[in-house]
């Protein structure tokens, strides 16, 4: 059995073990007759939703690459996405999926270093954007957080944008390499030359963002429209059932929850989705189903995509691929 197929089988029994466990957990008597109702519209309308999304995914993939200087289609760009999603859900805290795009971005005829820096602002850009929505998020749910205040929550996430775009401003200016040289003169040459490669990527990141601000400010808006649509399905799904679904409370709770998932250590957030779906959105389904509609969502928002990305990188790099991801 090579690496490949043993990767994918743990894979395929971690989803199914999780997916089956908190579908026990949550069902109960009523789940059944709520389910008979169930709409299919909804189901379509969620996979439209995924089709916009990965639209201006790879839409803000292509025109970032232009940016840089360089030139891929919108196919290459789409593939660079599902490549993502592929090797992301099989490697702890999603480190493959970087690896992924940079080899796909190469092949497309990007260079190795303006690839990575290229998949470093496009994680950046979806980051800044769910960050920016959080202070709006808090004030208008302060169910997210009973025991603090909104008025504490909408502060601190202030605060954290501004230290962040004062970060951006600060990789702008020789300051960040003064401190790095003073922090790690007494460090080892291999460990020291990690931290100033990191800060290389981080610093052409930056000046990547503000090269460009007419056309940055498209592509910011591309990640806001690719986010938005694929956290549509939540709300689409719950209407599915028959219940009324309050869009704005409902997007913001998607984005505070992929804002977490970020940084989950598991492959993909495995679990830690399927855990932070069911506390956030139980009051919001009928009894019984909350465990159905967090798999459904999964399923259609990273296993769909994993599977197209497989094909795409078995196709094109062949089934020894995963052998040079650690």
């Amino acid at each position: 059995m090579n690496q490949l197929t043993k990767r994918l089988l743990l894979l395929m029994i971690l989803i199914a073990g999780i997916s089956a466990g908190v579908i026990y957990m949550t069902i109960d008597a009523e789940t059944l007759r709520h389910l008979n109702v169930f709409q299919s519209w909804s189901l379509f309308a969620a996979i439209l939703c995924i089709v916009v999304g990965m639209y201006f995914d790879g839409s803000r993939l292509m025109h970032l690459v232009w940016i840089s200087g360089e030139r891929i289609t919108l196919l290459q760009a789409v593939q660079v996405v599902f490549s993502n999603y592929f090797l992301a859900l099989l490697t702890p805290g999603a480190a493959g999926g970087a690896f992924a795009q940079v080899m796909f971005l190469r092949r497309a005829g990007v260079t190795t270093g303006k690839a990575t820096v290229l998949v470093l602002v496009r994680t950046i850009l979806s980051i800044l954007f769910l960050l920016m929505c959080l202070p709006v998020v808090f004030y208008f749910d302060p169910g997210l957080f009973p025991w603090i205040s909104s008025k504490a929550l909408v502060a601190g996430s202030i605060a954290m944008i501004g230290g962040i775009a004062a970060g951006i401003w600060l990789f702008r200016t020789s300051w960040p390499k003064r401190f790095l040289v003073i922090l790690t003169r007494k460090m080892k040459h291999r460990r020291r030359r990690k931290i100033f490669l990191l800060y290389a990527e981080m610093r052409g990141a930056v000046l990547l963002l503000s090269s460009s601000p007419g056309s940055m400010v498209r592509v910011f808006g591309e990640s806001a429209l690719s986010l938005l649509a694929l956290y549509s399905i939540v709300p689409i799904l719950i209407q599915g059932l028959g219940m009324p679904a309050d869009w704005g409370q409902l997007l913001g709770r998607m984005v505070f929850l992929n804002l977490f998932l970020y940084f989950a250590p598991t492959p993909g957030g495995a679990g830690i989705a399927e855990g932070g779906f069911v506390l956030l959105f139980n009051e919001f389904l009928p009894a019984g189903t909350v465990g159905i509609v967090a798999v459904a969502w999964r399923i259609l928002t990273e296993y769909l995509p994993f599977s197209i990305g497989l094909y795409y990188t078995v196709k094109v790099f062949g089934h020894d691929f995963l052998a040079k991801v650690k």
